[in-house]
């Protein structure tokens, strides 16, 4: 049964909001039609526990490699292995992700290929390293892809001066023995082996960093560029709005981000990244929307206008357009108890039914709204903090609840309790005289 809980977000700042964007169309009521021009601090919002989860639009499957480009590596770059590749949303390009023998494990080049496997362009030079390589992504209109990198390892950079180079280019024409005016017959050979291609330089001149930076790459795989420079931070997950014109990332200190890692090692954790959340734009701007750390990725509203994320048990909601970016913070500890006491009263009243039991579509008729105090939350099994979000519909914010502890010894890990929610948004009414 789904538990409704209301709650305003009513905040007495948001009575000087100004409203970003452009203005939009009015109800007879006097609210907006769509909430892209609304303030996040002046939206509302309904809680809806237990809910069932969003229906997410599956992706096409992909090969894991597009057969094309791997043929052309067989024939073409033998000591260079392709990992992956990335085809973009218009079908048009392939982006393969590939390391060459001597690499580092996590170390990473790329390069641009045509649908149908012709090499178009190198994209990164031979002293950066592309990292994070399951979070590089294609933008929605495939003008760019969104990757990060740093300087190679010295590690690499001195395997590197060993490898074999890229395979010369082949002249014009066959190559034949000369052959004498009057050829004697010879036996029929067999059809010799397609000749490798070229593989063109890797560009030079592009600026790397010594911790992971975000960089763009156009769908031809040039004009490469940093578009952050913030040295000393390390950016590892960002998304694009909906729109390709920014994205939404997490970053962390390389401080903050050695000092978790070593935590989790000491513990036998799996080290699971926390940062900050901000918005990165194609120009290079950039705004950090949170001092808090987070390990939820940010997500964007299906109008590119705003970026939700999650800390703990409280969702925030950041503008990302207008000249007044405002936020809001969406405090759900208490309804998550409240909600969480339901869940586990309906679990444990199910366990213990007889067997072949029809659950009792009355029972909780007579109980009553809610407790007279909150419940504690050391003995609520299902009250568990924020783990991810879905925002595919522009008044409704899914939220997933669980608990999740990964462990180095994978028969350690556990995950229990996934529970999703959703927050219903719209507008909040004008003032009175507001009108006027």
């Amino acid at each position: 049964m789904i538990k409704r809980f209301v709650f305003l977000a009513v905040v007495a700042s948001s009575l000087l909001a100004v409203a970003c964007g452009e203005p939009q169309p009015m109800t007879e009521g006097g609210l907006p039609t769509s909430l892209r021009g609304v303030p996040a601090v002046m939206l509302n919002y309904v809680y809806e526990a237990d809910v069932p989860a969003p229906e997410v639009e599956v992706a096409e499957k992909q090969a894991l490699v597009d057969p094309p480009v791997q043929a052309h590596f067989e024939i073409s770059r033998p000591d260079e292995i392709v990992d992956r590749t990335l085809v973009s949303p218009d079908k048009r390009r392939v982006l393969a992700i590939y390391h060459r023998t001597g690499d580092l494990p996590a170390e990473f080049r790329l390069d641009m290929y045509t649908a149908d496997g012709r090499l178009l362009n190198k994209i990164t030079p031979d002293v950066m390293a592309v990292h994070f390589r399951d979070t590089i992504v294609w933008s929605p209109d495939s003008t760019a892809v969104a990757f990060v990198a740093m300087i190679r390892a010295a590690q690499d950079e001195m395997a590197e001066g060993s490898a074999t180079p890229a395979t010369e280019p082949t002249p014009e024409g066959p190559i034949t023995d000369v052959v004498p005016e009057e050829p004697t017959p010879a036996p029929e050979q067999p059809e010799a082996p397609p000749a490798a291609e070229a593989t063109p330089e890797a560009p030079t001149g592009i600026l790397a960093f010594r911790t992971e930076q975000l960089y763009l790459a156009d769908a031809d795989g040039g004009n490469v560029r940093p578009i952050t420079q913030s040295e000393g931070l390390m950016y590892f997950y960002y998304a694009w709005s909906p729109d390709s014109s920014m994205l939404a990332a997490l970053a962390a200190t390389a401080r903050e981000w050695q000092y978790l890692e070593a935590l989790a090692e000491r513990n036998g954790e799996m080290f699971i990244p926390l940062g900050r959340p901000r918005i990165v734009e194609r120009n290079g701007r950039e705004r950090r929307l949170d001092d808090a750390l987070t390990a939820v990725r940010p997500v964007w509203s299906p109008d590119s206008a705003k970026v939700a994320t999650g800390f703990d048990t409280q969702i925030r909601i950041y503008d990302a357009v207008g000249t007044n970016p405002t936020q809001a913070a969406v405090p759900l500890r208490n309804a998550l108890l409240i909600s969480s006491q339901a869940f586990d009263r309906s679990q444990a009243e199910q366990l213990n039914a007889p067997p072949g039991a029809e659950p009792d579509a009355n029972a909780n008729a007579a109980k009553p709204e809610g407790p007279a105090t909150l419940p504690d939350p050391a003995s609520l099994v299902s009250f568990n903090p924020i783990v991810g979000l879905d925002w595919s519909n522009e008044q409704l914010l899914y939220f997933q609840t669980a608990f999740i502890k990964r462990m180095v010894n994978e028969a350690d890990s556990v995950t229990s309790f996934r529970r999703w929610h959703r927050l219903i948004l719209s507008p909040q009414a004008p003032p009175p005289g507001a009108a006027n």
